[in-house]
């Protein structure tokens, strides 16, 4: 069993990349949020809600979404506006 020693330098390098890796997540999620249509699977991890919960909310209409070659796109600013619409204070 061998024995690794860590030093300061080691863990300023651990905390610079760390640092690096959460901002890219960040940026990335505000790109999300910042483009005009979505595909489903961006709308099911934003709303947290099952694939199946968007079908119906496609089908009954009160999820407009717009389909091309296939795949849905739905608009962001309808997402936000649905869930303004629905916001309940408690």
């Amino acid at each position: 069993m061998s024995i690794e020693v860590l030093t300061t330098e080691d863990l300023k390098e651990f905390k610079t990349e760390l640092l690096s890796e959460i901002k890219k997540l960040i940026l990335s999620q505000d790109a999300a949020q910042t483009k005009q249509w979505l595909k489903t699977k961006e709308v099911l991890k934003i709303l947290r809600i099952s694939p199946n919960t968007l079908t119906n909310m496609r089908i009954s209409g009160d999820f407009p979404a717009t389909k091309i070659g296939g795949i849905y796109y739905y608009s962001y600013q309808d997402i936000q506006q649905m869930l303004l619409q629905n916001k309940q204070s408690y």
